[in-house]
């Protein structure tokens, strides 16, 4: 029972070694893996050659896979280049199998303790980031050692040997074992190693890690499938196609395999037998299957994009639209997602900003409450955004991606305060004026126009902000608080001068007329906060705007 124990928990750390590897890679070079994909998908091998390399890094086709399925439901490469960038996925885990088939154990504490110093003295840079993967990849090679050392005594047990003697000849049984455990620990570069190892120590014979195998393969491509599930038909095509590869050569290995054994002999002397048989598999498995569908990839992307069709009409406007749940496997894709979702959040404060003049000039009572509306929607966005936020792994977050994740944050509150100020703005509008039968004066109606039009001019501003992060745009934009706050100034007091020459509609409208140039400067504090961040980060914030006291004289 020990034994067996032993050899649980040496499964489990192979599994949790790899899944330490992927998240630390993630971290460390998100945006620039994301970046090789998208600049390398014009041309199919480029698109294969991209897919091998991203893939030995993050060791995880499917973690490749949900990034290019997003590209693609983002519009950014076709699904033929999507699926040429996954036949290269595919042979970056076979390659990274036969990296570490070999006997590294030796190598495996010098990882260790590497990695631990570099992450327990710099967890926050970029060192420790690495340290990380460097204790993930000592935990995979300790694993490994750990299983073969684990399964000695069970193969001399009597009962295993008979267990093992009886065991079915059905490589159906074997592949869908394989597929089931791979998706259960959502590695097939684990359950690749694991049969591999088993074979080795003669636990399982090799026609069954054979099947296992092919089951690890198409199970990569059911995970992913799964993990896309609740996702558009956009982002679902590139993982359909690559589950129809996989099951395309899980069908030609079953038919090939009686020569199987042959073929790989003449490969297997490179590493010991049964392990460089099981590998070697692996690797032709992926090699074979990119080599005879590389040529078809194109052809299969359009029939996938004539299946798979986006809805027809567009979502409704309080429904997220970018919030991509596929993406929250790869932590910078989803930190992008959340910005794209924020700047929908600020259009619809937009459409609600402009249409107050409008409802004031016209007396548009169903204008008015059409706006109103609209803040539900911007509610729901910010409820929808801060939730998809939490689901972020802010472990694998850079230090950059976390400060862009508190940028969203702040950004989305700020947001939806300013639509509940537009709300209770448009609801005093038709109260206090248009129920009542009110006008402002011409002049009063000119100052509010005229801030209006500042107001408007400056979210958009703070849009661009929060999108580029320029420092200039936001000095520019914390200059218009002030400027802003002096406007408010000089219309209340121009306001007042009205109400001594008994104007009437200054009279009739004094108490909404310096309410609303209130409001609006509140919420032009709200859009000015989104520089904060920008200027914080570049050391251009002082920390207090009070004068220092005079020295007087003694």
């Amino acid at each position: 029972m020990q034994h067996l124990l032993n050899l649980f928990a040496a499964i489990a750390l192979l599994v949790w070694g790899t899944y330490t590897v992927r998240t630390g890679i993630l971290r460390i070079m998100g945006e620039d893996l994301r970046r090789v994909l998208r600049r390398n998908a014009d041309n199919r091998l480029t698109a294969m050659a991209a897919g091998l390399a991203v893939t030995s890094l993050v060791q995880s086709s499917t973690a490749t896979c949900l990034i290019v399925a997003s590209f693609v439901g983002q519009g950014l490469i076709s699904t033929g280049a999507g699926l040429a960038v996954m036949l290269g996925a595919d042979m970056g885990t076979a390659l990274m199998a036969v990296v570490f088939s070999f006997d590294l154990s030796w190598l495996s504490p010098l990882l260790i303790v590497t990695g631990v110093i570099l992450f327990t003295s710099k967890q926050a840079s970029t060192a420790g980031r690495v340290g990380r993967v460097l204790i993930g990849l000592g935990l995979i090679t300790l694993a490994l050692h750990l299983i073969m050392a684990a399964t000695r005594p069970l193969v001399a047990s009597p009962v295993m040997q008979n267990l093992l003697a009886a065991m079915p000849n059905e490589v159906l049984l074997d592949i869908v074992v394989g597929a089931v455990l791979t998706v259960l620990s959502y590695s097939s570069l684990a359950i690749v190693l694991l049969s591999a190892t088993l074979a080795s120590a003669g636990i399982l014979p090799v026609n069954v890690a054979l099947g296992l195998v092919i089951g690890a393969n198409i199970g990569s491509g059911l995970l992913a499938v799964f993990s896309t599930s609740k996702a558009g038909p956009l982002e679902r095509r590139v993982p359909m196609g690559n589950l129809a590869f996989k099951l395309t050569g899980g069908l030609l290995a079953v038919v090939a395999m009686p020569w199987l054994p042959d073929i790989l002999h003449a490969v297997g002397p490179v590493m010991p037998e049964p392990l460089g048989i099981v590998v070697s598999f692996h690797l032709l498995f992926n090699v074979t299957l990119a080599l005879l569908m590389i040529g078809i990839a194109p052809l299969i992307g359009r029939w996938l994009e004539g299946w798979l069709q986006p809805p027809p009409v567009n979502p409704p406007a309080n429904r997220p639209r970018h919030l991509d749940p596929t993406a929250l496997a790869t932590p910078s894709l989803a930190i992008s997602c959340a910005a794209r979702e924020a700047l929908h959040q600020a259009d619809v404060v937009e459409t609600m900003l402009r249409g107050i003049v409008p409802v004031i000039r016209h007396n548009d009572l169903s204008l008015s409450e059409h706006l109103r509306k609209s803040d539900d929607t911007v509610d729901e966005l910010y409820s929808a955004i801060k939730f998809y936020l939490t689901q972020i792994s802010r472990e694998a977050l850079s230090e950059t991606e976390g400060r862009r994740w508190a940028d969203i944050v702040s950004f989305t509150i700020n947001m939806e305060q300013v639509g509940d100020i537009i709300e209770r703005v448009l609801l005093d509008i038709e109260d206090k004026k248009i129920r009542k039968g009110r006008n402002f004066s011409d002049a009063g109606m000119a100052e509010i126009c005229h801030m209006h039009e500042r107001l408007v001019s400056n979210l958009r501003l703070g849009m661009s902000v929060f999108l580029d992060g320029d420092l200039r745009a936001a000095q520019k934009l914390l200059e218009e608080k002030a400027n802003f706050r002096e406007l408010e100034h000089e219309y209340a007091a121009t306001h007042l001068m009205r109400l001594q020459d008994n104007t009437p509609e200054s009279i009739a409208t004094s108490s909404l007329h310096l309410d609303l140039i209130s409001e609006l400067k509140r919420i032009n504090s709200h859009i000015c906060s989104i520089a904060y961040p920008i200027l914080e980060a570049a050391g251009a914030l002082s920390k207090t705007r009070l004068k220092a006291p005079e020295v007087v004289p003694g």
